[in-house]
């Protein structure tokens, strides 16, 4: 099912390997789609509703009777919620939260740089942000969890939720998401879906939704091409693709528990992307047939089997642990699972990746659901440069720079010297102009 790559042998052939060219990757063209939604979110902008309705109509299926979810039906929808989901979604709440508290850690510094000559950074949170919550194949109604809860950790004043309006709940997103807004305090929220909903956070749409500074959450490949269209006008916190998941494991490893880990990622979406790096065959072998036998007995299989043996996916066999290593390294998953001996040791020796799983216990899914961690995670190898969403993604920091004259003096002739050479006059001269007889 899985297609393999093996790199063994190649390096001390004296091959020069490229890992983050050949391990598998999917496709994911977001200039392409950025022509696709610029028309969409310049109609969002100059129609407003009525542009709207058009979309949600074309994309969705139906037109909501509000775009904004009335506060009765975000009310309804936690009345009518399963006693047992509603403790799932309270326990998620509460180690979400306390994950994030820890997150927070000091909001200001002061750095006293010498007699008189302070300057202090001040963490402000963002004052208004749009969150997304997927609603396509899958209702991600703990997206709700793992994006309101850092913002109010932060001290976000104004936060909007939106999601796509779904036919089988007469216009509304999905009761699940609507049940979690309204546990969570959330007011503001909107039926509207795709790109359409980033223009109406970026732009604002006049009696409806006021404009936003920050649009945060997942999203498929048109709302990930309308935050980089539209990225400069408001902050994004990432361009988070489809979601993957790479395990690095060696012969010990358990068979059954990695290919339930395969499948649960493949699961999501045909083109997300599953993948293990090990540097044993007999592994393999055993996943393999493993995936055979869970695949036909999951609920999504046609979905799971064209992720699996997508592109995208694979095993890639390495000589040892330590080229296992540098290829999930270049790889820079989305969520990395270690099954190997001394998880916690190899764990140390990771870069990047969106989110390290350490050990057969601590399942990706655990991670989306109920670890206490962010599920909203970098794609496409950019957690070689990005984290995931927490606290500090919706705060600012500002630095405060406060000198007296005696501490200015000390160092105005060096002000003057460095705006001399930059052929800037017109700096130096504000700072000497201060000290200037008049």
């Amino acid at each position: 099912m899985l297609r393999l790559l093996d790199l063994r042998g190649r390096l001390d052939a004296g091959e020069t390997l490229d890992y983050r060219a050949i391990v598998p990757r999917a496709d994911f063209d977001v200039d392409h789609a950025v022509e696709r939604v610029r028309p969409i979110c310049a109609a969002v902008r100059h129609e407003g509703i009525e542009a709207l309705a058009r979309y949600s109509e074309q994309f969705d299926g139906v037109v909501p009777d509000s775009f904004r979810v009335p506060a009765a039906a975000l009310a309804a929808a936690a009345d009518r919620l399963d006693d047992e989901l509603r403790a799932a979604f309270t326990v998620a709440i509460e180690r979400r939260r306390a994950v994030s508290a820890a997150e927070l850690g000091e909001k200001s510094v002061d750095v006293t740089l010498a007699a008189g000559a302070v300057v202090s950074q001040k963490m402000i949170p963002v004052e208004r942000v749009g969150l997304y919550v997927p609603g396509g194949l899958a209702p991600l109604a703990s997206s709700v969890i793992m994006n309101v809860v850092p913002a109010q950790l932060a001290g976000v004043s104004s936060i909007a939720v939106t999601s796509p309006p779904q036919k089988e709940f007469g216009g509304l997103p999905h009761p699940n998401i609507l049940a979690l807004c309204h546990i969570l305090g959330i007011e503001e929220v909107y039926a509207v879906g795709g790109a359409q909903a980033i223009a109406m956070f970026a732009y604002g749409v006049p009696g409806l939704c006021p404009a936003v500074d920050l649009v945060t959450g997942p999203g498929n490949i048109y709302v990930v091409a309308a935050k980089r269209l539209l990225k400069g006008r408001i902050g994004i916190d990432s361009e988070a693709g489809t979601t993957e998941i790479a395990i690095l494991a060696d012969a010990a490893a358990n068979p059954v528990h990695v290919a339930a880990d395969l499948i649960s990622q493949a699961e999501h979406d045909p083109a997300a992307a599953s993948v293990l790096v090990t540097d044993s065959a007999d592994l393999v072998a055993r996943v393999e047939t493993e995936l055979e036998r869970q695949v036909a007995l999951t609920k999504h299989v046609e979905r799971v089997r064209t992720a699996l043996a997508g592109r995208q996916s694979g095993a890639v066999l390495v000589d040892d642990l330590d080229q296992g290593v540098a290829v999930v390294d270049a790889y820079a998953a989305e969520h990395l699972e270690l099954h190997t001996a001394d998880a916690e040791a190899v764990a140390a020796r990771i870069r990047n990746a969106g989110a390290i799983f350490i050990g057969t216990w601590s399942p990706v899914s655990l991670g989306d659901y109920l670890a206490g961690s962010t599920h909203v995670l970098p794609t496409g190898g950019c957690a070689c440069h990005s984290s995931g969403l927490n606290v500090k993604s919706f705060l600012k920091a500002v630095h405060l720079i406060n000198y007296s004259r005696e501490a200015l003096a000390e160092v105005a002739r060096h002000v003057e010297v460095f705006a001399a050479a930059e052929d800037l006059p017109a700096h130096g001269a504000a700072v000497t102009v201060r000290f200037e007889q008049r």
